[in-house]
């Protein structure tokens, strides 16, 4: 009875390990050639490829949606209010999604758009360049929520109330966001500060504060914006799998 046919060339890494990898860079921010092959990672190359193949088939974003419709589950996600922001971070390279820096133009740099819910749980994130204006990235991010089920009947992707800052004061956006059912309460420019939503908005800035938290995500050392793209949702599954480890 003939035997199995054997492959030729090296064994194939188990994806277990070569999602170490992957972790192991974005916690770290090393380099892909710098990647410990002692730790049994497999290559950086090895790693790279799939973490591309990965984000190509949509492994994160499917992953996301599966992680929130637990916390839906458990009647876990605030939907009262979401709270929309964007952070700067510095390019090491050009590549696309990028531009220059709002802080000193001679400097390339992108932007992290997040979304999150009342409890500062992220629903959708985003990059573009760092010139971008911040409302123009409104209604794609919110777009970009999943329709998170959980539940019985229809699964939900769109929040009570959208909050913002300054950079989201234009009348347009705000028609376009009733018109999806959404009350916009965005601060005004030339209002003075005291508000109060202040109260409501710094879970935003917590969750921004988490994702940067990541080393490879505090400068985007990537030219091509797919592979920065996919360590930015990686990052955001974690995140919100603590959340799900914390509440359900």
């Amino acid at each position: 009875m003939p035997g199995p046919k054997l492959k030729p060339g090296r064994p194939r890494v188990p994806d277990r390990q070569a999602l170490c990898g992957i972790l192991f860079v974005l916690h770290t921010g090393i380099q892909w050639e710098y990647l410990p092959q002692e730790l049994g990672f497999g290559s950086g190359m090895t790693c790279w490829r799939r973490l591309e193949a990965w984000n190509e088939a949509g492994v994160w974003d499917r992953l996301h949606a599966v992680l929130l419709a637990q916390l839906r589950a458990a009647k876990q996600i605030d939907w009262s209010r979401a709270v929309i922001d964007s952070s700067h971070v510095r390019a090491a390279r050009r590549g696309p999604k990028g531009g220059p820096s709002p802080v000193d133009r001679a400097r390339p740099g992108s932007k992290h758009h997040v979304i999150v819910d009342g409890q500062g749980i992220p629903l959708a994130v985003s990059l573009t360049g760092g010139n971008r204006n911040d409302v123009t990235q409104l209604l794609p991010l919110l777009k970009k929520i999943p329709a998170v089920a959980g539940l019985v009947g229809r699964p939900r992707r769109r929040p009570d109330t959208l909050l913002g800052d300054r950079g989201y004061d234009h009348d347009k956006y705000r028609r376009l966001i009733w018109a999806q059912g959404i009350k916009p309460v965005i601060a005004r420019r030339g209002v003075p500060h005291g508000s109060g939503l202040g109260v409501h908005r710094w879970v935003v800035e917590r969750t921004i504060a988490w994702l940067h938290g990541f080393r490879r995500l505090r400068i985007r050392w990537e030219r091509r914006d797919d592979i920065h793209e996919a360590f930015l949702g990686l990052a955001t599954c974690l995140i919100t799998h603590r959340h799900v480890h914390r509440l359900c």
